[in-house]
């Protein structure tokens, strides 16, 4: 095989003919088209994979990696509690007793859950509650509140709040709901306005009296573990029949995977780019075809294979298609580099958990759009080189 004389004819045919400026106009246009579908798919995938992964954070946070409760009703007793210490001491534990409440001020009211907690326990399993605990005593029944509701309802510490209880007590002719007043001694921000609002700590003795519960009673233990999915299933092969093991992913199974199928057809979308990108590589050489037959007969007459025919067309291709996911590529990961360096763009903290862009670009995301316009720049070039090999060598050389 001639390679030279492939090399010769794909550095001819890359150059601007004037004779025929549109051809190289559709070559121009679709390594655009391919350099801009190389970039945005790089930087819309790294905003899906940054925001997948910055939600996952705050919810590993204040939903806990795990969480152990009673399989069918009760609660869950204070041996267990001790027994796991014991048992998995690189785990944190925290027992908790919990109940639905409304936060009454003035004619505000908001609902959410208050829980009632070992605060020196709770700290180890929650770095949230821990922030907040850093250099402050606790009485029995004080509480801790999310900055979002401290603001929104222009509450200070040291002031009292009103809790109603969904529990309630007889009184007279009727029943009236549990009503009791905590000192606010401190405020925690976990970075989601929608926990700051709902979440409420007090101490574990304060929510035991108000609900009439023995101290050696619990709604159930909140773990802490660096690694939830293999550590929940050691929990279950040493916990009874009484009680099981809960991963924070299983009450969130419909938001990540709604987030995975938003990826997924935003990845098919944003490739239909590149793939566009490619009929003007197939139109551009197509039509160099057309009005190069009469060199390819001769080509072909003076002792070219069709293969080398078919090679420089499908290289000519491949070259503008490789060249627009390069400068895609370098031009994708420079938008990356920019958007994480400074602040062009900022969004709601309370909304998203960060004030900036989060990015996170994985290897295999990387990977797959390169190969995927890789193979779209293959396929895409095969067809016209396809066609310039089978160009009729006697009757273009009799007509033309």
């Amino acid at each position: 095989m001639n390679t030279s004389l492939v090399k010769y004819m794909v550095k001819r045919y890359l150059r601007f003919d004037q004779d025929q400026p549109f051809i190289f106009l559709s070559a121009l246009l679709a390594f655009l088209g391919i350099l801009l579908g190389v970039m945005v798919l790089i930087i819309a995938m790294s905003l899906m994979n940054g925001f997948d992964a910055e939600f996952r954070k705050k919810l590993t946070i204040m939903n806990y990696p795990l969480t152990i409760l009673p399989k069918f009703y009760g609660s869950v007793d204070k041996d267990l509690y001790t027994n796991l210490k014991q048992e998995f001491p690189k785990m944190a534990f925290s027992p908790y007793v919990a109940s639905p409440v409304i936060v009454r001020r003035g004619s505000t009211m908001e609902g959410g859950y208050l829980f009632g907690v070992n605060l020196e326990a709770e700290a180890k399993a929650n770095k949230v509650v821990e922030r907040a605990l850093e250099g402050t005593s606790y009485n029995k029944f004080d509480v801790i509140i999310g900055k979002t509701l401290k603001e929104d309802l222009f509450l200070n510490n040291g002031e009292r709040l009103m809790y109603i209880f969904t529990q309630a007590e007889p009184g007279g002719l009727t029943l009236a709901p549990t009503i009791k007043r905590f000192k606010i001694k401190g405020s925690f921000d976990s970075g989601l306005s929608a926990y700051d609002k709902a979440y409420h700590y007090t101490s574990l003795e304060a929510m035991q009296i108000i609900l009439n519960l023995p101290e050696s009673q619990y709604d159930g233990i909140h773990v802490f573990s660096k690694t939830p999915h293999e550590d929940i299933k050691r929990l279950d092969a040493y916990l009874d029949d009484t009680v099981r093991v809960k991963g924070w992913w299983e009450d969130n199974l419909s938001f990540f995977s709604a987030l995975e199928l938003e990826k997924h057809a935003l990845f098919i979308v944003l490739m239909l780019i590149i793939l566009i990108a490619a009929v003007n590589i197939i139109s551009s050489l197509l039509m160099t075809v057309m009005n190069r037959r009469s060199e390819i007969a001769l080509f072909i007459s003076l002792g070219a294979s069709e293969a080398e025919v078919k090679k420089i067309f499908l290289y000519l291709g491949v070259i503008i298609g490789v060249a627009g996911i390069i400068a895609g590529a370098f031009l994708g990961l420079s938008g990356l580099w920019i958007l994480s360096s400074f602040d062009l763009i900022s969004i709601p903290e309370d909304v998203y958990g960060t004030s900036r862009l989060p990015l996170k670009l994985s290897i295999i995301d990387f990977i797959s759009i390169v190969v995927g316009a890789f193979f779209i720049v293959v396929f895409s070039a095969w067809y016209p080189a396809k066609k310039a090999a089978q160009v009729d060598v006697l009757n273009v050389l009799r007509n033309e």
